[in-house]
């Protein structure tokens, strides 16, 4: 265990046959954040130190694949089971019986997972921006996207294909960050990216960013991302996609069932998954598996990279959740 400048204690846990590092500051009822592509820990370390503050104790780990947990080069080895596993591992290398679990983006579809396969072990789940897992029973998603992919630019097409991602991304991991988090972020218009040919990069179909600092983000901040995968590379986290059709065959195992898990959303007005990925009424769709869905929030102006973007606001209503759940 080492112990950041910040007061957070940093832990390396032999899990589920993985090295799983994860953040931990505080102590109370225990609430896990989990994260997704391109992300870390540390996009949630503004909220690690505020729910800490507050009374809780915060875990954040680098999820499978990512930052400083282990990456596994075979898609195979990002199914439902094996993260769902990564969590339940966690859990029990705490000794927690129980949690509340926060995700964002692939995150909030680990923890959804979570709370249908180990409910017990689920005290909530508040997902950020993505309400439910994509899933359409009829045709695996990385067929339905391919299609799309074949009339304009599409990131998770480009992303499907092995190596050519994996290379072009290491080659420039500064100038990929510096382009998706501003694209991704509410003050940039992702859906321009359509607008370029299949066959082109990832890079060069981001429009090019304002220097930092920006309002939201440092140069700082933005160099811990950059060192952390330019020290690991991209194929853990571009893994999370490749096996998407798997995560789908192992869906339809609970299609149609609810589950009894408490559940809370926060979103933002400007999230790309929100407008473009989840069609028409994203929230039904979250209310069809979790039933008990007892709020729903959405934060003006943010886009996808919320956390960062709205930290104060989202670190207000995530108190307000927690003290509703842990009164």
């Amino acid at each position: 265990m080492v112990t950041d400048e910040a007061g957070r204690e940093h832990h390396y846990t032999r899990i589920n046959g993985i090295t799983v590092h994860h953040v931990e500051q505080g102590s109370g009822a225990p609430v896990v954040l989990c994260h997704g592509f391109p992300h870390l820990w540390f996009s949630w370390h503004r909220q690690i130190s505020a729910l800490a503050a507050a009374g809780y104790r915060v875990i954040a780990p680098d999820m499978r694949g990512m930052g400083q947990t282990s990456a596994p080069t075979d898609p195979e080895d990002y199914s439902v089971a094996a993260i769902t596993a990564d969590l339940v591992g966690l859990l029990d290398a705490l000794g927690i019986d129980q949690a509340t679990f926060v995700g964002l983006d692939f995150g909030a579809f680990a923890i959804y997972d979570l709370a249908m396969l180990a409910p017990e072990r689920v005290r909530a789940v508040i997902g950020l921006e993505n309400p439910a897992a994509p899933h359409n029973p009829e045709v695996p998603p990385l067929t339905e996207y391919r299609a799309m992919g074949e009339q304009h630019f599409l990131h998770i097409e480009y992303f499907r294909e092995p190596d050519r991602a994996d290379r072009e991304l290491a080659a420039a991991p500064r100038q990929f960050f510096h382009k998706v988090f501003w694209t991704l972020s509410g003050e940039c218009d992702f859906f321009k990216t359509f607008q370029y040919p299949p066959g082109t990069s990832y890079i060069d179909a981001m429009e090019k960013p304002p220097p930092l600092p920006w309002a939201w983000l440092s140069e700082a901040e933005l160099d811990y991302f950059v060192s952390e995968y330019t020290r690991t590379g991209f194929t853990g986290g571009l893994n999370w996609y490749r096996s998407m059709d798997i995560k789908w065959q192992e869906r339809r195992a609970f299609e149609g069932v609810e589950s009894q898990v408490p559940a809370w959303f926060i979103g933002s007005e400007r999230d790309v998954d929100l407008e473009g990925f989840h069609g028409d009424d994203p929230i039904a769709l979250m209310r069809r598996q979790f039933p008990d869905l007892r709020d729903v929030q959405m934060i003006p102006r943010a886009g996808h990279m919320v956390q960062l973007e709205a930290s104060d606001e989202v670190n207000r209503i995530l108190l307000d959740y927690l003290s509703r759940i842990e009164p």
